[in-house]
């Protein structure tokens, strides 16, 4: 079941600067998650208790490149706050 709802962890300038300073980690779920299934996901993965979840739906967007439009999927993240202390390895 923790493999159906984190899909990967989100890797950004962002993401990398929050989880070295804050201890917050940034995933990409599946659209079925909830906060308490992706807590119960983080806690089997990474043996780690999450103080605090967040999740947002982040939408579709429309681009435009090389004079073709095209479109971006849209994604639903979860943001994963740990206590002070706790570490999440990505290997």
């Amino acid at each position: 079941m923790k493999d159906l709802i984190i899909k990967k962890p989100r890797i950004t300038e962002k993401s990398g600067i929050q989880a070295e300073v804050a201890g917050i980690y940034t995933f990409e779920v599946t659209e079925k998650a909830n906060k308490k299934n992706v807590a119960k996901a983080v806690k089997e993965l990474y043996k780690v208790t999450p103080v605090k979840v967040n999740i947002t739906n982040l939408p579709a967007k429309i681009v435009f490149t090389r004079g073709k439009t095209g479109r971006k999927s849209g994604v639903k993240k979860a943001v994963v706050y740990l206590k002070k202390g706790d570490k999440i390895e990505f290997v």
